[in-house]
């Protein structure tokens, strides 16, 4: 049995870990820099970044209830939008945090150089092996150590607050929106990093006691907590603003010596170091939960979810974060890129809100004890005010965010894609919809059907043989919807002859075609007309008399090359175009309807369905999807292929091929079958060529529905992703 994760971090724990990891580098490193950029607004840009925090922590309360995993973000982005983002997330999510807690040792040093005179990276280094030495014994100790660092830093802010609220001047507000909207955004941009630790306490759902009361809770109440703590403290050092407080590295620091005695400073000093402290300590804890959760699902080393069997941690996953930890400190000028690690944190928790919808959508068993409140509002909310702010935080956050997700993707598909075959819920809840369209339109083409007129376009050059294959799809056609068939022979006659001529001149080939299609219609208990017509442009006119008499579909052999698109594409054509390469499509025994491209359209099936019935054939229904694709999607194709059976008329089998080339596979599959429909509509999946050489096939026929009846591009990719 393999060892799990023991629940022992109740809600003070919990309370103090998201505390302690917020009400760090926000208080006492950020506030200086931030003021530089929207002035005394930065009050609000605190305020708006908690606000907009919100509903990541509801979602992700909600997900944690349902899935108490160690991971966090990582499991639910990966559990609801798929491995390859989960990876992303994952990574990113662990580099940020990682990154934060780095932050939080170099910039907490800085105040003890107040006190003392000491060096910095010395220092911040031994601070980190310190933690990682803690970490390595157990959450226990690690969560007892937190709830002491937490209440000792929280007392001292309060005398902070009551010290020099007093020395608060009104003028130290005035031209509060002088930075102007812009200022406040990119401010809160930046400072959005500050409340990322609410949502550390799902990364270790795993040891929360009672999780469905404890991980809620813990999230409101700390951040609420936390906001306030904020607004009132960065008040205060607005409103104080010392000489030199605008950049300076120890803004609290520097408040408190203008405003409190000596004791106080001391304190603060203390305080400051204590909550930096917890928030590098809070985010090695957490931070290290990702690589351990992604090596459970196999899109990392297995190593790094071994647990020792001595302090029941994941220490090959705390060492491995504790090292890059420390190589932050030693060697990355981490003030200089501080709005990387926001700038990704705003990106996971857009996807994490997105999770919970996807999740709620789906037809997974989803069953969280805690239900975010005003869905899907609240998260509507959270995505659109994250993108908002990522648009504001400059060039170069974004770009680090767009190499960490690159850099995540190519892990995935070089590391994770080998080893795993699963699929996010919103893939299967957008396949499920999809599915559930597609059903709907082709019921209602079954249902809404009314009579059928049917154009039988042949050539002087068509044979018996061919026409008769032609007449028998049409008349099957029309015959479904009591409708009618008209056979139409397109003569082409040279450019230096009149048609007027041409129309009174009786050839050979026009009473071959009448005779054979006397013979031909005879056995046909379906209305039949027949008739020539001239023309110096053959495709042309059939474009012309199928759109002038309102045919509904037009049955013709193979053009040109070049020629289908031209007849089917020229002028207002709302007709549906069947081309037919067989010799005859009688004594069927199987009907195959075969795609790659997502959802068979409706036309397709009914035409499939009405030859197959035409000839007391059974009708066999083959999708295509790529090697190694996740059990799920068979399964949703299986369950797709079960209701469009409930629909057709005559007995459905159903098939899902695999293959690196899925044309290939749809040949492949069609061996055996006696006629083969596929897609003709710009993504012709099955070719004459092909099926001729993969199996003894009496013929093909390729459909083009008419183009208000098709789906359109975006449509089309998003078929052809996510089917």
């Amino acid at each position: 049995m393999p060892k799990e994760l023991e629940r022992d971090l109740g809600l003070p724990e919990v309370l103090a870990i998201s505390i302690g990891a917020m009400v760090g580098s926000g208080i006492f490193i950020l506030p200086a820099l931030a003021l530089e950029m929207a002035g005394p607004a930065v009050i609000l840009a605190y305020l708006l970044a908690g606000v907009l925090v919100l509903p990541a922590a509801l979602s992700k309360a909600e997900m944690a209830t349902a899935m108490p995993e160690a991971g966090g973000t990582y499991i639910y982005i990966e559990r609801g939008m798929g491995p390859m983002l989960g990876t992303i997330a994952g990574i990113g999510t662990w580099f940020a945090l990682s990154f934060k807690g780095a932050l939080a040792l170099v910039g907490g040093v800085p105040y003890l150089v107040v006190l003392f005179d000491l060096p910095i990276k010395p220092v911040a280094l031994g601070l980190a092996a310190l933690l990682i030495v803690v970490n390595l014994f157990g959450a226990k100790q690690t969560g007892r150590l937190q709830v002491a660092i937490v209440a000792a830093m929280l007392a001292a802010m309060v005398w902070f607050v009551g010290g020099s609220f007093g020395s608060v001047e009104r003028a130290a507000f005035d031209g509060f929106f002088a930075s102007g909207g812009g200022g406040v955004l990119a401010a809160t941009g930046f400072v959005f990093v500050s409340y990322a630790g609410v949502t550390k306490i799902a990364s270790v759902a795993e040891e929360v006691e009672d999780p469905d009361r404890v991980i809620p809770k813990g999230m409101i109440y700390s951040l609420g907590f936390t906001t306030l703590l904020y607004v009132l403290i960065v008040a205060v050092i607005v409103g104080v603003t010392p000489d030199g407080i605008v950049g300076s590295n120890t803004p609290v620091a520097d408040v408190a010596a203008a405003t409190m005695p000596t004791a106080g400073v001391v304190v603060v000093v203390a305080a400051a170091i204590l909550a930096l402290v917890s928030t590098a300590n809070a985010g090695l804890l957490s931070s290290s939960r990702y690589p351990f959760a992604m090596s459970r699902d196999r899109l990392a080393p297995p190593s790094l979810s071994t647990i020792s069997d001595r302090f029941n941690t994941p220490t090959t996953a705390i060492t491995l974060t504790g090292v890059v930890m420390l190589g932050l400190i030693a060697f990355v000028p981490i003030m200089e890129i501080a709005k990387l690690a926001s700038a990704f944190q705003i990106l996971v928790f857009v996807l994490v809100n997105v999770a919970v919808v996807a999740f709620r959508t789906s037809d997974v068993d989803y069953e969280p004890s805690y239900h975010s409140p005003l869905y899907p509002w609240m998260q509507a909310f959270g995505v659109v005010g994250g993108l908002v702010l990522l648009t504001q935080m400059g060039t170069l956050p974004l770009v680090g965010a767009l190499v960490i997700t690159v850099g995540g993707a190519l892990w995935y598909y070089a590391y994770g894609r080998p080893r795993v075959q699963r699929q996010g819920v919103a893939a299967d809840a957008v396949r499920r919809r999809i599915d559930r369209q597609a059903i709907a339109e082709t019921g209602s083409a079954f249902r809404d059907a009314s009579e059928t007129d049917v154009l039988v376009a042949v050539t002087e050059d068509t044979t018996e043989s061919r026409e008769r294959a032609l007449l028998t799809v049409g008349a099957s056609l029309a015959r479904r919807d009591d409708g009618t068939v008209t056979v139409v022979q397109f003569d082409q006659v040279p450019d230096q002859v009149p048609l007027d001529y041409a129309e009174g001149v009786v050839s050979d080939a026009d009473r071959r075609f009448e005779e054979r299609t006397d013979r031909l219609v005879a056995d046909l208990d379906v209305p039949v007309e027949y008739g020539e017509v001239v023309s110096h442009d053959p495709e042309r006119a059939t474009v012309n008399f199928a759109t002038g008499h309102n045919f509904d579909q037009v049955v013709a052999e193979p053009a040109a090359s070049g020629s289908v698109s031209r007849l089917f594409d020229a002028g207002e054509t709302e007709y549906d175009l069947l081309t037919v390469a067989a010799d005859g499509v009688d004594d069927l025994d199987t009907v195959t309807l075969v795609t790659d491209r997502g959802p068979f359209d409706p036309t397709k099936v009914r035409i499939a369905d009405a030859v197959a019935a035409e000839n007391g054939a059974s009708l066999e229904l083959v999708h295509a999807i790529d090697a190694g694709e996740p059990p799920e999607r068979a399964t949703a194709v299986d369950d797709y292929h079960d209701s469009l059976a409930d629909l057709c008329s005559v007995p459905v089998e159903s098939r899902v091929v695999t293959g690196g080339d899925r044309d290939a596979a749809l040949a492949d599959a069609a061996k055996g079958s006696d006629l083969v429909i596929a897609a003709s509509d710009g993504d012709v999946v099955v070719r004459s060529d092909q099926v001729d050489q993969a199996r003894d096939a009496t013929g093909i026929i390729t459909v083009r529905p008419r183009p208000s009846r098709r789906t359109g591009l975006v449509g089309r990719l998003l078929e052809r992703t996510v089917f």
